[in-house]
C-alpha cells in the first residue's frame, strides 16, 4: 500500500514538472500507436478478404466444371497436407536471381506440389493447399517481411495455380492442361507485376523505412534500363514471374502423370 502511494506521488510530481512529456505521450506516441494499429487491421482485413474471394472463386468454378474427383474427406485432407508440406519445404529453399532483380526477390518452386494437388482434386483444394503451405512456412521459418511477402506469395501463387487448374478440369486432357498452364503463367506475370507496382513495392518501402526510389535504384544497379517504378516492374519483376510460371508449367507437364499414382494412389 505504501509503495502504491509512493508511486502515485512520483507520477503526479513528474506530470506537474514535465507537462510537455505528457502531451508528447498522449498526442504523438498514442497517435503513432493508433495509426499502426489501423494500418495493421486494414492489412489483415485485406488479406482475409482476398483469401475469402479466392476460396469463393474456386467454389464457384467447381460448380461449372465437370465433376471433380470424388475422394473421402480423410483422403482429401491427407493429400492436401502432403502437398502442403512438400510445398512449404520448397518455399523455404527459395533463392534470389541477383542478375535479374534485387536479392529480396526470390524464386521458389513451391507452386509445383500445389499445382499437382489442384490437378488431382480441383480448384478449392489448390487454394487450401496454397494457404496451408504459407501457414507451415511461417511455423517453420517465421517471417522477415511482417507477413507482407507471405501474403504476396499466397496471392500471386493462386494467380498461377487457379487458372491452370480450372482450365485443366474442363476436359482433363493434355491440351487443356497445356492451355491452362500457359494461361496461369500469363496471369502470374501480369497480376504479379501489377500487384508489385500498386501494393507490394510501396509496402516494402514503408516497412523498411526507405524511399521507393532507393529500391528502384537497386534494380538500376542490376539493369541500367531500370529508372522508374514502371521499368522496375517490367524489367525485373515480370521476367522473374515469367521464369517461375514457365518452370512450374514445364515440371507439371513432365511430372503429373508420373507422380499421380505413387503420390495420390491413382
Amino acid at each position: 500500500m505504501g509503495e502504491d502511494i509512493y508511486g502515485t506521488a512520483i507520477t503526479m510530481l513528474w506530470v506537474s514538472l514535465c507537462p510537455e512529456h505528457i502531451f508528447y505521450y498522449e498526442v504523438v506516441v498514442m497517435g503513432e500507436f493508433w495509426n499502426t494499429l489501423r494500418e495493421n487491421l486494414i492489412f489483415v482485413l485485406c488479406c482475409a478478404g482476398i483469401a475469402a474471394g479466392l476460396v469463393i472463386l474456386a467454389k464457384i468454378a467447381e460448380r461449372f466444371l465437370p465433376a471433380t474427383r470424388h475422394t473421402s474427406k480423410t483422403r482429401r485432407i491427407c493429400i492436401i497436407a502432403i502437398c502442403s508440406a512438400i510445398a512449404a519445404v520448397l518455399h523455404i529453399l527459395d533463392f534470389p536471381l541477383v542478375f535479374l532483380a534485387p536479392e529480396f526477390y526470390k524464386l521458389d518452386f513451391s507452386e509445383l506440389p500445389v499445382m499437382l494437388c489442384g490437378f488431382y482434386l480441383g480448384p478449392s483444394a489448390a487454394v487450401a493447399c496454397e494457404g496451408v503451405k504459407i501457414i507451415l512456412k511461417l511455423l517453420l521459418k517465421g517471417t522477415s517481411t511482417a507477413f507482407v511477402g507471405d501474403f504476396a506469395n499466397f496471392a500471386v501463387g493462386c494467380s498461377l495455380v487457379l487458372p491452370a487448374v480450372i482450365l485443366y478440369h474442363t476436359k482433363k486432357t493434355r491440351a487443356s492442361a497445356l492451355w491452362g498452364l500457359v494461361t496461369g503463367t500469363v496471369f502470374l506475370t501480369v497480376f504479379g507485376s501489377m500487384f508489385n507496382a500498386v501494393y507490394l513495392l510501396p509496402k516494402f518501402a514503408q516497412l523498411y523505412g526507405m524511399p521507393l526510389d532507393s529500391i528502384i535504384a537497386m534494380g538500376g544497379k542490376i539493369n541500367g534500363s531500370i529508372h522508374s517504378l514502371q521499368s522496375f516492374v517490367l524489367l525485373a519483376v515480370a521476367p522473374l514471374n515469367l521464369i517461375k510460371g514457365t518452370t512450374i508449367s514445364v515440371l507439371t507437364l513432365l511430372l503429373y502423370k508420373k507422380v499421380a499414382r505413387p503420390l495420390f494412389g491413382k
